[in-house]
């Protein structure tokens, strides 16, 4: 999959581009990552991507014209299937929209700074859709590009070791993940449910599922409200 992210910080990007699973996607060629800087389409001295916003009020708006030269470049040199402007009042990003990208294979991560962009640049169609990794401010939209490209690498064949990790995930059915174990099998008083080591593999399937249904029914209500659960599933959910 390939990620082409238009920001004024380019260098945010290489450390965690380095490390861990993406680091070797990275390296492998099944992810790439590139970062256009915006400042390189501006036509003064200072290279200035910011104004004072018309109407009065605190802060800067990102100016249209570099943000529109940037982003023709990108889809006249990257042909990427879609552009995204990262911003506190776009499309929520769940994992549902992390499949629906992977799927284009291409994607154009747009950083907003200061009090946001101009709105020409979305009226005028510039960007595809408006994305939001929550409900909450962050200084721009490198942090979001980071979350939104790392999610996605993980959907690609062969960047997680073992794909059923991908399948067992959180939110990958809609659910969140049950509860993990690991040696030793008591820690300070603390056993490991005697199910996972029976070796009744579909006795763990079951149980498994019915964590992931408890914790999601009291941690997540709103997911529980949107699933379509099977007669098994109602059965697992009674005491």
């Amino acid at each position: 999959m390939r990620f082409v992210v238009v920001t004024i910080f380019p260098e945010f990007f290489p450390s965690p581009l380095a490390v861990g699973l993406l680091g070797k996607a990275v390296e492998s060629g099944l992810v790439q990552v590139e970062t256009v800087q915006l400042r390189d389409f501006t036509h003064d001295r200072h290279q200035t991507v910011d104004d004072t916003s018309f109407g009065g009020g605190p802060g800067m708006v990102m100016r249209v014209e570099p943000l529109v030269d940037a982003l023709e470049h990108v889809r006249a040199s990257h042909k990427v299937a879609r552009t995204v402007l990262l911003s506190p009042r776009g499309r929520r990003f769940d994992q549902a929209c992390a499949r629906e990208y992977a799927g284009h294979g291409s994607i154009c991560l747009v950083c907003g700074r200061y009090e946001g962009v101009d709105e020409r640049l979305i009226e005028g169609g510039f960007v595809d859709e408006e994305l939001s990794i929550g409900d909450y401010v962050l200084n721009g939209g490198e942090v979001a590009a980071l979350a939104v490209i790392e999610c996605c690498s993980r959907l690609v064949p062969g960047v997680v070791g073992k794909e059923e990790s991908v399948v067992q995930d959180s939110f990958f059915d809609g659910l969140l993940d049950h509860p993990h174990y690991t040696r030793p099998r008591e820690f300070r008083g603390l056993a490991v449910p005697e199910v996972l080591l029976s070796g009744n593999h579909a006795e763990i399937d079951r149980w498994r599922r019915r964590q992931s249904l408890l914790a999601t029914a009291a941690r997540r209500p709103d997911l529980m409200a949107r699933l379509t659960l099977s007669e098994d599933d109602l059965r697992l959910l009674q005491p």
